[in-house]
């Protein structure tokens, strides 16, 4: 009975580290998706999305990820488009995630 507490002991805190760096991935993963997919909309509509939705209604995702880091159901933020002088589109040009804590080198979320 020792020995299983033992191997419990050293096994949970090493499964919990990598229950986390899967996460951080998947989040890494879903942001570089949904840059992707605003880099695209805006070359192909000439002008940044004005919402993450607008994404998904016009098919450059299937749907909005979640973000895996957040415990309760929280928002992306997003960042506005930088805009020239030659046009003035404004909209979304970056989405980052409003996970609260750093990641395990110690980076916030919110610089992901």
């Amino acid at each position: 009975m020792v020995i299983i507490a033992i191997l419990a002991a050293v096994a949970i805190p090493k499964y919990l580290a990598h229950l986390r760096r899967a996460k951080e991935v998947v989040l890494r993963q879903d942001l570089w998706a949904m840059r992707r997919a605003i880099d695209f909309y805006s070359t192909d509509k000439e002008q940044p999305p004005s919402g993450l939705e607008e994404l998904v209604s016009a098919g450059y995702l299937r749907e909005l990820p979640k973000d895996p880091m957040c415990p309760d159901d929280c928002q992306w933020v997003t960042v506005p488009a930088q805009t020239d002088s030659l046009s003035a589109a404004g909209g979304i040009g970056d989405v980052k995630s409003s996970a609260p804590g750093n990641d395990s080198n110690g980076v916030p979320y919110s610089e992901y």
